[in-house]
């Protein structure tokens, strides 16, 4: 088999695991929150954003309604490898808002975390090209 071949393709099997990993993760956030407590989760929230003097605290309870059902979706687009260009922009946008909810609430342990979560958003969009074992390929290609 040909080394140049044989690297391709390890380059596609790794870019669908990864596309595949990060969208199970992202989708089960999504869907724990959907089947769990929501006013616990609207708790915490709020508790979180506290002293985010910048973050109006009539928005909270609607991102506790919304993002569960953003990272679930998001989520399973990415499992699928389905709209994978939108999947990650819009995973990449609700990046940036928990990131400035985290920052303004000080949350710094929080905030480093979701780095990962922007460094892997950054990955899978820069290297999009390798997503080959997708329903994105088998529909539109």
């Amino acid at each position: 088999m040909d080394p140049v071949s044989t690297s391709q393709t390890d380059e596609r099997i790794a870019y669908a695991f990864l596309r595949f990993v990060f969208g199970l993760n992202i989708c089960f956030h999504g869907v724990s929150r959907l089947l769990g407590d929501s006013t616990a989760f609207l708790a915490y929230l709020t508790q979180s954003m506290a002293h985010a003097v910048l973050v109006p605290k009539a928005t909270i309870p609607v991102l506790a309604a919304v993002l569960p059902w953003v990272e679930a979706i998001v989520g399973l687009l990415l499992l699928l490898g389905l709209f994978t260009r939108f999947a990650l922009i819009t995973g990449s946008a609700v990046m940036v808002l928990l990131m400035a909810g985290a920052t303004l609430a000080q949350e710094w342990d929080i905030a480093g975390l979701q780095l990962i979560y922007c460094l892997t958003y950054f990955v899978l969009l820069t290297l999009r090209g390798r997503n080959i074992f997708s329903l994105d390929t088998l529909l539109w290609r």
